[in-house]
């Protein structure tokens, strides 16, 4: 039985699985922004189809028109985020030394109400309680100046830099793919033989059948969170504001690695430094319960799209993320996607017993 399984056959494929695997743990962390351009260039390739198809254009003018399209959507919306975070930290930090004042007012109230609470109770039992109340609060105070400490956000200039080059090399790989993808699937497709490039062909069929389900996932899952947004903004700020809010939530929703916390989190952020407690702390919840509801309806909707179990897509999104953070969160179905076409198509045989 070992000595089947030890066939030339099965030590081909051992060594290319431990190939892969060195170059998912050296390679693929440093080259992030060209496969994302890769991925990116597949994606909209349907996109440049037709625009050549609809405006009889040839290859070259669809792939700059789309490409201007695409850099322009991106560009504005990096403007708006970077623009708008800005104006809403410097009116936080002139605001900050006059909500000191009211912060040490509350502290104060606090107080009050907690002596007022305890009165009547042993000395040992207040001591403890306020004791439990200043190292509740020192705590925080510690975790609020180490998220501003000098060297958090030293190191967060100093990945300025590298962001903005990963950014250009997208940008410029993103160009390339584009006008190359073509001729590199014709050249990719000339290197295997007919009956490994049919299988591959199967492969991309599905992985392809499988993305589309994935966008059709994250678009049901979008108007998910957008209904419940919208629902419980209506409790917290008016209902025009909560509208307008909702869908700014949907449309960053809709991007899986960012997801509604990146909106929720910040504005939460901004109402606790400018001395809004109460709204801080009611955005806090609706954005837990907002992912909750993404966390729990996302798997099941993956696996219902996509064809394949929920429970893999979960274990796949968990590990991928834990190995490679968020880029995992989507590489990790990807390489679930993959070897299963690989297993159907008859590239991969597993067919042994232990």
């Amino acid at each position: 039985m070992v000595l089947n399984f030890l066939k030339k056959e099965y030590i081909k494929y051992f060594v290319l699985a431990v190939m892969l695997l060195l170059l998912a743990i050296f390679i693929l962390p440093v080259s992030i922004p060209i496969i994302l351009a890769l991925l990116t260039a597949i994606i909209m390739e349907p996109i440049v189809k037709f625009t050549q198809k609809t405006f009889k254009w040839k290859r070259k003018p669809a792939v700059i028109t789309n490409f201007v399209l695409f850099i322009s959507a991106i560009s504005g919306l990096l403007y708006l985020v970077i623009t708008k975070l800005f104006s809403q930290l410097i009116y936080a930090s002139q605001t900050i030394p006059s909500n000191i004042n009211n912060w040490t007012g509350l502290w104060i109230d606090m107080q009050n109400s907690l002596f007022k609470y305890t009165e009547g109770l042993p000395k040992e039992v207040v001591e403890s309680i306020q004791n439990k109340f200043d190292a509740t609060l020192e705590s925080m105070r510690d975790a609020l100046l180490d998220i501003l400490s000098y060297s958090n956000i030293s190191a967060l200039l100093t990945n300025i830099p590298n962001f903005l080059v990963s950014f250009i090399v997208f940008i410029i790989a993103l160009f390339l793919f584009m006008l190359d993808l073509q001729n590199l699937q014709v050249k990719f497709f000339h290197y295997l033989s007919d009956n490994t490039a049919s299988k591959v062909r199967f492969i991309f069929a599905s992985i392809k059948k499988v993305a589309i389900g994935f966008m059709k996932a994250q678009i049901i899952a979008s108007f998910i969170i957008l209904g419940a947004a919208f629902i419980g903004l209506l409790f917290i700020i008016t209902p025009k504001y909560a509208l307008i809010m909702a869908l700014v939530i949907w449309i960053i929703d809709i991007i899986p690695i960012l997801g509604s916390i990146a909106v929720l989190a910040p504005w939460a952020i901004y109402h606790y430094l400018t001395g809004d407690m109460v709204l801080g702390t009611k955005l806090t919840i609706l954005a837990v319960i907002l992912l909750v509801i993404r966390r729990a309806v996302e798997p099941k909707l993956m696996g219902s799209q996509m064809g394949i179990s929920p429970l893999a897509i979960l274990i796949a999104m968990f590990i991928g993320a834990k190995l490679f953070g968020f880029i995992g969160f989507m590489l990790g179905p990807l390489v679930v996607i993959i070897f299963i076409t690989a297993k159907e198509s008859g590239m991969l045989k597993l067919n042994f017993k232990i």
